[in-house]
């Protein structure tokens, strides 16, 4: 792009903020090695209990070689400045180019903006970055920063003398990428002469005006798509005609290429048709939106789940007939890659596709990609069973891959796998112990062992897996998307392993798992607070693949595109004997007038205390007392349902960072900033938000209007109702339902670092009509005592008190997360009130 500005995009900038508008170069990458070397460490069940902000301390040897190489140092600038791109904030204080790469990488991105000053004078401008950066005035540079911390941001504070007029602000900044790294800038204007951003632009400041107040307005008309045409709206309307391209991606784990769109946005058009459901990509996509008019282009992400419910249709009636439809599925509509293989070799699609499919993943294992372990265990459940359906140099091609590979941190290697999670750490050592027992005499490169030693390094450590698991199940707890993660490992030691004990306890750990999602679910969807949450999972109610296992089992939910365990479940179903208890169909898929209460916790030394409550009309689950007033990681503490639309869902949080679809951790929706005060009490539950000045000064919900058959958002006061289930969130001032931007009608918001949620569930036949819950429930107050005890006097439970360590009192009942087990405490009661209140 190299077009001469013409005009400038002009914006205010007051005293103390961020400087938002600029021009960015292509970012410079660069892989980074370092000799091969053995790490120490084990498994970390605690790695997401930050203890600083939401910082993460393990390091590899290449962020150790890359520190002392550069940190303090000032950092090598690699190109010139080449205008690629143009960076508009849409509400961001930064300049966020984050995102996720599988080996170390070095990037390097220059960015360019201009300060329009009135007169001139001194200027104080505070950066803000992780990695490293230098700063340029006018062509002349101020100063540098090298901090080089990995994803921990460092600030620093330069003077400079600003002319009158046009000041040039160009800035480099750099980092070594690990898996998700955070790759940002941030420049304030802390203090100077009175002055306003003036970003160059090669077209009219009209025209490009337009285009930023456009994407600022857009959205999709739905919150989900299960069938019709997908379309974007915008409010705000161009007055001209203009290209328009869009990008679909999948999440950062997505193996497939993208989908590109051309089309035209006509002069006054505010609504975008994108295609119908059946022709798009399936599962949650981000739509990159490019606006362009000569050498101008704007862009924005939008998040939206696309799924195939209608193809779908409702599930056969037989387990047998859904194991055929499930892999029959993925066969056909998964991504192309060793689980869709897999699913298509135990379903008798033999051939050069599915011998494809497998070749394509083979460099990235041996490469030993981040995340190449999940793709590692599928592809040893082929090579295992269905040899004889490959192609010979195939066979061989997989062996040496399986030869080749890194399988634990004591083995030389220069990756950056992530080890230290649980769900990984299973992975690692099943992977290590079937491919030694798959090839006991070859020679495993990295390690050194002939593959019967290899496999009993690995079984050892398996039996130590295990050992942990049955003491505390998962520490990731309660997560959607690592159910199916632990399940590709589980299942492949229960199809697979020589040992009759670690099939046995494998087959006893899959049931557990099942067992926990039975007891969370809501009509067969999980509903509950999770340990690791994302957007991309949270939203996708209907494409998770939690629902394509609820599917499977129970005969509920829908298939996404993209699975880990779903065969594997389903030829262990078929193959191997597994059985899955038939009474939990019926936890699973509630239908009973009575209500059941689920106490239990998860995770080492129980770290999470969980509290779930579900009648068939809704659910909610929490956790409780959990880390309040620390920053958060990815944990969704509170999440509820209605009625039986799996899309009838809200959550509650803190964002991590205002940019939407981003790839923080926490991001805008996966995860909380900060962590509440929290306390549940059968179908009521309080959120005491107190956040660090630092991060966004409000706090959310996901409240997707059009998933109710019934809302309404007045004051502080909002209900809604899908069903029979409805639900009032009463907030400690009035609420603000987002009406533009991407997540319009599908959020509500407090503003402040300081809110206060309340959030109340009830029935149609318990409460009658969304007028008279409203009415009965709306005035709920939280009264926070001087020893901290939060009271709510509800009109049905009666006085409910939620104390400072956690414990609640209500209905002559004590609840003490103290107390709380792995195994857990069922219980069924009535629906109403126990104590015979009205």
């Amino acid at each position: 792009m190299t077009a001469s500005p013409i005009d400038y995009l002009r914006r205010p900038l007051p005293i103390g903020a961020p400087v938002t508008y600029w021009q960015v170069g292509a970012t410079d990458e660069a892989r980074y090695d370092v000799p091969d070397q053995p790490m120490k460490g084990e498994m970390d069940p605690f790695f997401f209990l930050t203890k600083h902000k939401n910082f993460i301390p393990h390091e590899y040897p290449c962020r150790t070689a890359f520190g002392v190489e550069r940190r303090g140092k000032r950092p090598e600038v690699t190109s010139e400045f080449a205008l690629n791109r143009f960076w508009l904030p849409f509400g961001s204080p930064r300049v966020d180019l984050s995102g996720f790469w599988f080996r170390p990488t070095v990037i390097g991105t220059w960015a360019r903006t201009t300060i329009w000053a009135k007169e001139a004078g001194t200027a104080t401008l505070r950066l803000g970055t992780c990695g490293g950066a230098v700063l340029l005035v006018n062509g002349a540079e101020i100063g540098w920063m090298a901090d080089y911390v990995r994803n921990l941001e460092a600030k620093k504070d330069f003077t400079v003398e600003l002319k009158a007029g046009e000041n040039t602000i160009s800035l480099w900044f750099d980092d070594l990428a690990e898996r998700d790294a955070r790759y940002f800038f941030q420049l304030d204007y802390v203090a100077g002469p009175q002055a306003e951003q003036a970003l160059p632009v090669p077209v009219a400041a009209k025209v490009a005006d337009e285009f930023e107040k456009a994407l600022d307005s857009m959205y999709f008309e739905k919150p989900v798509y299960r069938s019709g045409e997908v379309a974007l709206m915008t409010s705000a309307p161009v007055s001209t005609d203009v290209d328009v391209e869009i990008t679909i991606a999948g999440d950062f784990m997505s193996r497939e290429e993208s989908v590109k769109l051309s089309l035209t946005l006509a002069a006054g058009q505010t609504r975008l048709p994108l295609g119908d459901t059946a022709e798009l990509p399936a599962d949650f996509r981000h739509f990159h939106v490019d606006l362009h008019s000569n050498g101008f282009t704007a862009s924005r992400v939008f998040g939206i789940e696309i799924c195939p419910a209608e193809r779908q249709g409702v599930a056969p009636a037989k387990l047998e007939a859904r194991i055929a439809e499930a892999l029959d599925e993925i066969s056909e509509y998964g991504e192309p890659d060793n689980v869709t293989a897999l699913a298509r070799l135990a379903s008798g699609r033999f051939g050069d596709k599915t011998d494809a499919m497998i070749r394509d993943t083979l460099p990235t294992i041996e490469d030993c990609h981040d995340c190449a372990d999940f793709a590692l265990v599928p592809l040893l459940w082929c090579r295992t069973a269905y040899a004889q359906h490959m192609a010979p140099d195939l066979v061989a091609q997989i062996d040496h891959t399986i030869l080749s590979y890194r399988y634990w941190m004591d083995e030389p290697g220069n990756d950056v796998q992530w080890y230290f999670s649980e769900n990984h750490a299973l992975l690692f050592h099943t992977a290590a112990y079937l491919a030694g027992n798959l090839l006991p005499q070859s020679r495993f490169q990295r390690s050194g062992r002939l593959g019967h030693e290899q496999s009993a390094v690995g079984r050892e450590r398996v039996r130590a897996w295990l050992d942990h698991f049955e003491a505390w199940e998962m520490a990731e707890f309660n997560s959607a998307p690592y159910f199916p993660i632990d399940l590709k490992g589980l299942t492949a030691l229960y199809a697979l392993a020589p040992d009759q004990d670690i099939r046995e306890r494998a087959g006893r750990a899959v049931k557990r798992l099942v067992r926990i999602v039975a007891l969370s679910a809501h009509h067969g969807i999980l509903t509950g607070a999770q340990g690791r949450s994302y957007e991309h999972t949270l939203r996708a109610a209907g494409s998770l693949e939690l629902s394509g296992i609820a599917r499977l089992i129970w005969g509920t939910g829908n298939f996404g595109r993209r699975v880990h365990a779903l065969p594997q479940m389903a030829i262990s179903l078929r193959d191997h004997g597994l059985t899955i208890p038939s009474e939990l169909s019926t936890i699973a898929d509630w239908q009973s007038d009575d209500a059941q209460e689920w106490m239990f916790a998860q995770g080492q030394d129980r770290m999470a205390r969980l509290y779930h409550y579900k009648t068939k009309d809704f659910a909610m689950g929490t956790a409780a007392h959990y880390r309040w007033r620390e920053w958060g990681y990815q944990e969704t503490v509170l999440q509820l349902r209605l009625g039986t639309n799996p899309d009838a869902q809200i959550w509650i949080n803190h964002p991590g960072e205002t940019i939407h679809s981003g790839y923080g951790r926490p991001s805008y929706w996966g995860g909380s900033g900060s962590l509440p005060r929290l306390g549940h009490y059968r179908g009521l539950a309080v959120m005491v938000f107190e956040c660090a000045a630092e991060q966004p000064d409000f706090t959310h919900a996901w409240f997707p209007c059009q998933a109710f058959d019934a809302s309404d958002v007045s004051g502080p006061v909002a209900v809604a109702t899908s069903g029979t289930g409805m639900v009032l969130l009463k907030g400690d001032r009035a609420f603000e339902l987002v009406n533009d931007g991407p997540t319009a009608g599908n959020e509500l918001r407090l503003t402040g670092h300081r809110s206060v949620w309340i959030v109340r569930l009830g029935a149609v036949q318990d409460h009658g009509p969304q007028p008279d819950f409203s009415a009965r429930f709306g005035s709920l107050s939280a009264n926070i005592s001087a020893d901290g005890t939060i009271t709510i006097n509800d009109p049905e439970y009666g006085l409910v008190e939620f104390h400072h360590d956690g414990r609640v009192s209500a209905e002559g009942r004590v609840l003490d997360p103290a107390n709380w087990t792995v195994e857990g405490d069922v219980a069924q009661m009535p629906r109403g009130p126990l104590l015979g209140k009205n």
